[in-house]
């Protein structure tokens, strides 16, 4: 049976973390140091996406500790949009095949309420040395092995995201661009079920911009029409970045919304 690292306390609710030799000792609740635990579990794929998790009492007894403990850990991982619960049938591992996991990362939304339908074309996809800003988000080294991805989306036929990727070369080394242009799930989906790679969280940096000829054309707007630029890094497991993707939005009909807490 797992149980907590020795230098994990099992009292309840709070336990002492690891000391260093050097280092100043911190404090860590018991709860997060679970939290942790199954963290570790879900990147080594333990508990794959879309999978159900042990239930918190077989975690509870796994772990050593009590059920209240361990639901303040599975608390968190959900509000992070890591694992999911479902009332009756337990808790599992989220996964980016679910409809709702689109709109975590993607914060157009139309003016109207009416649903939309969405095409995705790909104009390019290529392998190339990254540029030395890329390798810097990437944590790569500058001239490593980046694979470059185009492609517009169109809302209910009319293009309004025109998207440059940049993604680690050796991460996904089959990716093609008819595999990805057959694929009509969402990109994240076919990035987690193909290249055991998930993205968990993102930054972003949002500015405006103007479309330039390329833009213009591809989006179907005059040149030098007014844009939103939307910069994304995500990142799986680990903290490790492995997408950086830039983004031109028409919002004509649409506006960039997100929720603030």
């Amino acid at each position: 049976m797992s149980s907590i690292p020795s230098n994990v306390s099992s009292s309840d609710p709070a336990g002492p973390s690891a000391i260093v030799p050097g280092v100043s000792p911190t404090f860590s609740p018991l709860y997060q140091q679970i939290k942790t635990l199954i963290m570790q579990r879900l990147q080594s794929g333990e508990w794959k996406p879309g999978e159900l998790i042990p239930s918190e009492v077989e975690l509870g007894s796994r772990f050593k500790v009590s059920q209240g403990t361990v639901r303040k850990a599975i608390d968190e991982l959900a509000a992070e949009n890591l694992l999911v619960r479902r009332q009756g049938k337990g808790t599992f591992v989220a996964t980016h095949h679910e409809a709702r996991s689109q709109f975590r990362f993607l914060r157009l939304m139309p003016d109207s309420d009416q649903a939309q339908t969405t095409d995705k074309k790909i104009i390019e996809l290529k392998r190339l040395r990254a540029p030395a800003e890329i390798a810097r988000l990437l944590a790569m080294k500058s001239g490593d092995s980046v694979v470059y991805v185009k492609r517009v989306l169109a809302f209910d036929g009319v293009p309004t995201i025109l998207e440059d990727l940049w993604l680690p070369g050796a991460l996904f080394k089959t990716l093609t661009l008819e595999r990805l242009a057959e694929y009509k799930g969402p990109m994240y989906g076919l990035f987690e079920t193909e290249f055991g790679t998930r993205m968990i969280r993102a930054t972003e940096q949002i500015r405006a911009a103007c479309a330039d000829v390329d833009a213009a054309g591809l989006l179907g707007v005059e040149e030098s029409s007014p844009l939103l630029c939307v910069e994304r890094v995500s990142f799986t497991y680990g903290d490790k970045p492995v997408e950086v993707r830039r983004g031109l939005y028409v919002t004509s009909h649409h506006h960039y919304q997100n929720e603030l807490s």
